[in-house]
């Protein structure tokens, strides 16, 4: 009996890092099952490369060049517009917040470039065959701060129609936006206290919640999801 040949998994890459591109474009010529069909720098181009080549996954750097679209409002255009193509999220940037958000708006996985250059193939066979794709680290640090919610199956047999309750939603109160703004523009905990007439011990209590909220533990890390914060 003749054996059936199976279709390449269809990739797309975006990236604004040139580099980067490259050596993702070289590691996937390595795998027979899947096939890059475009690599692109920008989201522009990347909307046009869509019209013209339909994709199994989208392979999608997070935070790109400044002036281009910000990674969550690219992950809803593109789920709004391509709801078919799965998005994998790539990016040296992902606090907690950052991977419980994109999940939240329709990625189908999120990888961190820190990792090894096989886990790549691995996401993308991961995310083509339905299943939501995080490494083992990532789950950790989202259940340690509370933006997993426990459940019995491992993200590499989770599809997304099992995912509810996986990433929680994430809401701040108004006071808790508030502070974390202010905490943003340089403000310290008296002085936002005295903006809003509140003391200083209802001010730290929200400011705790807000990043225990977020999975943060540091004003830095709070910087780093300024973006996310505020389109959320």
């Amino acid at each position: 009996m003749r054996r059936t040949q199976v279709s390449p998994i269809n990739v797309m890459l975006l990236d604004d890092h040139i580099l980067i591109l490259v050596g993702m474009q070289n590691l996937l010529a390595g795998e027979a099952d899947l096939e890059c069909v475009a690599s692109l720098t920008s989201s522009k181009d990347l909307v046009r490369a869509l019209d013209e080549n339909p994709v199994d996954v989208l392979v999608l750097d997070f935070q790109l060049q400044p002036g281009d679209m910000d990674g969550l409002n690219l992950i809803r255009l593109l789920q709004n517009q391509y709801p078919d193509v799965r998005l994998l999220i790539i990016s040296s940037l992902h606090a907690p917040a950052t991977v419980a958000l994109a999940l939240r708006y329709g990625a189908a996985g999120f990888i961190g470039k820190e990792l090894p250059p096989s886990e790549l193939p691995r996401a993308i066979r991961q995310v083509a065959s339905g299943r939501v794709y995080l490494h083992a680290t990532m789950v950790d640090a989202l259940r340690h701060s509370e933006l997993l919610i426990e459940h019995n199956e491992s993200p590499e047999t989770t599809d997304r129609a099992s995912l509810t309750g996986f990433s929680r939603a994430i809401e701040l109160s108004a006071r808790e936006h508030e502070v974390l703004r202010c905490c943003l523009s340089g403000m310290s905990v008296s002085q936002i206290a005295e903006k809003f007439s509140r003391s200083i011990k209802t001010i730290s209590t929200q400011k705790q919640s807000a990043f225990r909220k977020l999975g943060l533990h540091s004003a830095n890390e709070l910087f780093k999801v300024q973006y996310e914060l505020e389109k959320s």
